[in-house]
């Protein structure tokens, strides 16, 4: 519970700057006449609203009665990253639009609204930064979906507000030349695709664990050398269920046992297995089934 609560305190602090920075950069891009900007402020809309899902989703799992999240706060978790990832997609197709537009017909920036944003896209670089680093140590004390997204999103934030200020420091300094009216438009092509491959990555972890694939392979051996070490102690092994939700791995291991042994035996024997597997697979919970037919996976 202690995780979920650090979840949901670092996403607040991800939502309350998002909106204190998103209105001062409307005016901006108002002012400015540029269409990396405004690209920018729409991107940081979208961002806005996928911030505020990502902390509702961590709200209710923190709120749960359990100590630990069940397939639906997993599954909850899951969906709300593919959102994140749907609104990083609409922030990419106006970028790229909207840059196209632009190299149609090109157009000089506003020296003081384009001022005013350089200002804004520094304070903006250094929240989003510290976001960024503050999401991602958040997010690698143990594996979720929306941290994962989270911190991908600060990321290219971070870094879509450097290409802003570079382009527009650039617009300014170059506004001589006849072709710096195309900086503009070539800053946001860069924003479109570093969105793009931050929306391959989460949607990779969360389509991931939301159909429930099979386990990596690295935690199939560490069960398969598990149950090689209680060689012995059963029978036949009659099926192996398993899923992710969120940040646990459920395994169902279904096993016959010898019917002469007694059940306390066959306890304490599942019982040192449960043990050994949830001791060695970070956020596993076993179940170990004893059974005589074979169970479908």
């Amino acid at each position: 519970m202690v995780i979920h609560k650090e979840k949901e305190r670092s996403l607040f602090h991800s939502l309350l700057v998002d909106f204190v920075l998103f209105l001062p950069d409307v005016v901006a891009a108002i002012l400015a006449n540029s269409i990396i900007m405004l690209a920018d402020v729409l991107k940081c809309a979208t961002e806005l609203i996928s911030t505020f899902l990502a902390w509702i989703a961590i709200r209710k799992i923190s709120r749960g009665s359990k100590a630990y999240y069940d397939y639906g706060f997993g599954k909850l978790e899951n969906l709300t990253g593919i959102i994140v990832a749907g609104i990083m997609f609409i922030c990419f197709a106006i970028v790229a639009i909207s840059a196209i537009l632009r190299i149609r017909t090109p157009e000089s920036v506003h020296a003081g609204g384009a001022g005013l944003g350089i200002v804004l896209m520094f304070f903006g670089m250094c929240a989003n930064t510290t976001l960024w680093v503050k999401n991602y140590r958040v997010a690698k004390k143990e594996h979720s979906p929306i941290m994962e997204s989270q911190w991908r999103l600060f990321r290219a934030k971070a870094i879509a507000d450097t290409v802003v200020f570079i382009s527009l420091v650039l617009s300014l300094s170059l506004s001589k030349y006849p072709w710096s009216h195309y900086i503009d438009p070539f800053g946001s092509f860069i924003i479109a695709g570093f969105l793009l491959f931050s929306i391959y990555s989460v949607i990779s972890d969360s389509v991931y664990d939301l159909l429930d694939k099979t386990l990596e392979e690295s935690i199939q051996l560490i069960i398969i050398n598990k149950l090689v070490a209680f060689f012995d102690e059963y029978k036949e092994i009659h099926g192996i269920r398993s899923r992710r939700s969120g940040n646990n791995i459920f395994i169902e291991i279904f096993l016959e046992f010898d019917g002469e042994r007694k059940m306390a035996d066959v306890q304490r024997v599942i019982s040192e297995m449960k043990a050994s597997m949830e001791g060695t697979i970070k956020g596993s919970f076993v179940t170990i089934v004893p059974t005589t037919q074979r169970v479908s996976a």
